[in-house]
């Protein structure tokens, strides 16, 4: 009996990590490796799978990561956000669902995008049509950071690499 739930709890994990693995593809030979967040603010579930880009030595914002145009944020495949119930995102709502997450940096406030085609190669075919939200969010000065990664801080999901953090406000609809 114990080994039949075992074998029924890997079975469980292996089906659950699987269409995460798929969707990112595999990174073994990538440079960027994946990345993962499953986190809960104000009772908002969500998910977060992303390709984590090293600075290298690099400037980053305003070159690498060019200012005013559209950015995958992170690397490969398009950044994509799940969230399990409706929230508030900057302050608007948001349907629940999986969406790709973009991001127009600049050296004032950035802008960020929620796209309803979340299975995209980057931001190649990125169409501003399908948008379903776009909040701006105010960069600030951060303990630097080599690989990208998202973190959450108090209510906020947290963008950070290099020497920046992009927080994004995160709350229960309302």
């Amino acid at each position: 009996m114990r080994a039949t739930k075992t074998s029924l709890l890997i079975l469980m994990m292996i089906a659950i990590a699987l269409p995460v693995l798929a969707e990112r593809g595999d990174d073994a030979d990538r440079k960027s490796k994946n990345g993962h967040l499953a986190a809960t603010i104000d009772g908002v579930s969500f998910a977060i799978d992303y390709g984590r880009p090293n600075v290298n030595g690099r400037k980053i914002w305003g070159a690498l990561v060019p200012f005013g145009k559209v950015w995958r944020t992170g690397a490969n495949e398009a950044t994509t956000i799940t969230l399990e119930s409706a929230a508030s995102i900057g302050g608007e709502a948001l349907a629940a669902g999986t969406y790709a997450l973009f991001t127009i940096p600049s050296e004032g406030p950035w802008t960020v995008i929620f796209n309803s085609t979340a299975d995209q190669w980057g931001a190649f075919d990125y169409d501003p049509s399908a948008d379903v939200l776009r909040v701006t969010s105010e960069p600030h000065a951060a303990s630097a950071v080599e690989s990208m990664e998202f973190q959450v801080d108090g209510n906020s999901i947290v963008l950070r690499w290099g020497e920046l953090a992009v927080p994004i406000a995160v709350a229960a609809a309302n």
